[in-house]
């Protein structure tokens, strides 16, 4: 029997072991993401050369930059119809499947289709293509994390398979939006539906060690820019009912309309990818070239213009309808993407408008983009956590935990089921 003595310095050897072996999962998911924020850099580097961002006006190479898609749109839909149909959709509904039954993760969560999805949303990103990136990200996490199981069985086993794709697909948002905490809720709030203690500080370290890796470059303190006006917390709840109804209406629109889109092209594009990939790709920059290319890209540049200038003229209700529609074309192609970034502009410009209607400065923004996420995701946690870590502080906690807790509610009228599990259904169902 052993020493009673040896016991503590077993445990602790057990633990750095299990600190080690999570270690090594977060660098491996980081390093995954490193390359996709470095693909999400240079798109905003193309974005700003276009007039909506660089004050200039149009000229033949900008013209061209924002015609992209017209070539591109229709080359990825055949690749997705054809020989990568694997990588086609945004990842989270394989990640969610793979999660709920491991055995499809062999086939979902395979290198081939991983690399497919994350080489169609990298073209797609620098063709400017309004979406975002948490469906890759998230995806790439749950498939490092099986990989690395697969090779090494014994690889933190105090986690069942389910459990340790569940913490890395959060690293992978982590990673990809550096925001390790996100990670966590992301895990909670949408994956699981609880906050154990079993799950959250496994998925802290390793959603920690990944967006620090992912982010070498260095990542500001608010993703953003950060909103400096203040307003004191009862006008901020008034404001912050008023954003909540009229974002999280737009972003339960918004988030119908990607699903009735992802029902009635995803079909269509597969059996005539190059037909269908050219109206959509002629829309999407028709909507860059009357917006000055503010519809296109996920929509940060976008944002962090207006939170870096709240009283130039950056955006009207064209822009609204560029980042309504264009994001539901992309997506609902299954291209590779996310809607994250595409509802948080949706209510950043919706926060802009009725700021500017209503004299409240830049206050609106953060609120706007809280409402408009909870409204797209019914996730009004991770909402207020968003918001928070990319355009604000503290300060403007009581009227973004408003409007996103109303955000979430009030899309309900175009959403029973939250998106992520209703194109996970749509999913299983083309099965």
């Amino acid at each position: 029997m052993p020493l009673p003595k040896l016991t503590p310095i077993r445990s602790l050897t057990g633990t750095v072991g299990l600190l080690l072996q999570l270690a090594l999962v977060g660098v491996a998911v980081g390093l995954a993401c490193w390359p996709l924020n470095l693909l999400d850099h240079w798109q905003d580097l193309l974005l700003h050369t276009l007039p909506a961002f660089s004050e200039q006006g149009w000229s033949p190479q900008t013209v061209a930059t924002a015609c992209a898609p017209v070539v591109v749109v229709p080359l990825l839909l055949f690749l997705q119809a054809k020989a990568w149909r694997g990588g086609s959709g945004s990842g989270i509904p394989q990640t969610m499947a793979s999660i709920k039954d491991p055995a499809q993760a062999d086939q979902l969560m395979a290198a081939r289709p991983t690399i497919q999805r994350l080489v169609i949303w990298s073209v797609a990103t620098l063709a400017l293509l309004p979406m975002g990136r948490e469906g890759p990200v998230v995806q790439v996490g749950a498939a490092v994390a099986h990989r690395l199981r697969q090779l090494w069985p014994s690889l933190v086993n105090r986690l069942s398979s389910s459990e340790l794709m569940t913490v890395a697909a959060g690293a992978g948002l982590a990673g990809g939006f550096n925001t390790p905490l996100l990670g966590v809720i992301f895990v909670a709030e949408e994956l699981t539906g609880n906050f154990g203690a079993n799950l959250v500080w496994p998925g802290l370290v390793i959603g920690a060690l990944a967006a620090e890796v992912s982010s070498l470059g260095g990542q500001a303190q608010f993703g953003l820019g950060m909103i400096r006006d203040y307003v004191f917390e009862l006008s901020q709840l008034g404001w912050g009912l008023v954003l909540g109804v009229t974002a999280g209406l737009l972003g339960g629109l918004f988030a119908r309309l990607l699903l009735e889109a992802t029902a009635w092209i995803t079909p269509r594009a597969r059996r005539h990818p190059w037909s269908v990939g050219l109206v959509l790709g002629l829309a999407i920059a028709g909507m860059a070239l009357l917006t000055g290319g503010s519809s296109g890209g996920d929509g940060e540049a976008l944002m962090s213009m207006i939170i870096a200038d709240p009283q130039g003229q950056h955006v009207n209700l064209l822009t609204l309808l560029g980042r309504m529609i264009g994001p539901c074309l992309a997506l609902g192609a299954s291209i590779p993407g996310g809607l994250i970034d595409p509802a948080f502009a949706i209510g950043a410009v919706v926060g802009k408008l009725v700021g500017n209607t209503a004299g409240m400065g830049t206050i609106g923004l953060a609120m706007g983009m809280a409402g408009a996420l909870a409204g797209a995701t019914q996730l009004p946690v991770l909402s207020v956590g968003f918001a928070l870590r990319l355009a604000g502080d503290q300060q403007l906690l009581p009227g973004v935990l408003l409007a996103a807790v109303i955000g979430a509610y009030a899309s309900k009228v175009w959403m029973r089921k939250p998106v992520y599990h209703a194109l996970a259904d749509l999913m299983r169902e083309r099965s």
